[in-house]
């Protein structure tokens, strides 16, 4: 039985997925990157290979996220693809109809707009940490509570206070604030995650028209109280996948077997959890530009190179 891997490599996780060719999910990892990609990559295709079936052929493979590149190299993808058109793809397989995607994971945000099954706008915010996975958890390990009951929490509000969450610092210092006042737990956390929503529709999602069906994805999804803030804020149900943490992943393979048809993979197999792997760097002097061209090796041979703003160290 033929089946597509995907992988998405993030600042903060990296989701590994087996589909098969109807188009579920065999195999869904979740792992956290822990500032290591190179040795989470082989981890979590040492523990993909275990979970699926023994008759399960790898037909194609594709890559997406911020560390694409490196994963696609590494594995030797048939596509690599940008997070936007990853995470669309995966949205119009759960809902065809979607019009919109919001798409919140551990260091950045995006909105993705659809019409007819095409992405027609888009916005990210990867300069601020306010109202992403990573802030969030801050939060919680501050307040000594798992992440995990934020959501919980924030539903049990009786007197939502208003917090600022145009910054993370602003953020933090007034909940420290409102504390201090004496305002109960979760009416603080609600108020978070009213902040957080008003701060990303405001920015993010700013001048963009938000139609339903809307999907919410990406780790912060987990977080049903920032859902019932969405809902609250847009007057408008907002949907959650089954699979909202590893979307990007799902897309990247149904991506890989688009590209790939009836064709040969270039899957290097699963041997690659055994190889060694190292990265390097240096400087290009040919210009003014002065670029640090980033480079990867798989024991003594260079397999990957990026970096350039023209393309001439540039495998990929």
């Amino acid at each position: 039985m033929k089946a597509y891997l995907g992988i998405d490599v993030g600042s903060v996780s990296i989701n590994i997925v087996v589909l098969s060719e109807a188009g579920e999910v065999i195999t869904g990892l979740y792992l956290r990157t822990m500032g290591r990609p190179v040795q989470v990559i082989q981890e979590g295709l040492r523990q993909a290979a275990e979970y699926i079936p023994p008759d399960i052929e790898i037909a194609g493979v594709g890559s997406t996220g911020s560390g694409r590149y490196l994963a696609g190299v590494m594995v030797g993808a048939d596509v690599v693809k940008n997070e936007i058109t990853a995470h669309a793809v995966a949205a119009s397989m759960i809902e065809p109809d979607v019009q919109t995607v919001f798409e919140i994971g551990g260091q950045d945000s995006k909105i993705i707009i659809l019409r007819n099954g095409i992405v027609t706008d888009f916005a990210m915010n990867t300069v601020c940490a306010a109202g992403t996975g990573s802030f969030l958890d801050q939060q919680a390990a501050r307040l000594d509570i798992p992440i995990t009951q934020f959501g919980d929490l924030a539903l049990q509000s009786c007197q939502p206070v208003r917090i600022a969450g145009r910054c993370t610092v602003f953020a933090e210092s007034d909940m420290i604030h409102k504390q201090q006042m004496g305002h109960q737990i979760p009416d603080i956390i609600n108020g978070l995650c009213e902040a957080l929503v008003r701060n990303y529709l405001n920015n993010v999602g700013k001048g963009k028209e938000v139609l339903p069906p809307i999907l919410f994805q990406g780790g912060v999804a987990a977080n049903i109280g920032i859902k019932a803030a969405f809902e609250k804020a847009l007057g408008k149900p907002v949907l959650i996948p089954k699979h909202y943490d590893i979307m990007g992943a799902i897309g990247a393979a149904q991506l890989a077997r688009e590209e790939v048809g009836n064709g040969a993979t270039k899957f290097k197999g699963f041997k690659i959890t055994g190889l060694p792997y190292r990265t390097g760097s240096f400087e290009c002097d040919g210009c003014s530009n002065v670029c640090e061209i980033v480079e990867i090796y798989e024991e003594d041979k260079v397999i990957g190179r990026w970096g350039s703003r023209c393309s001439k160290w540039d495998i990929i």
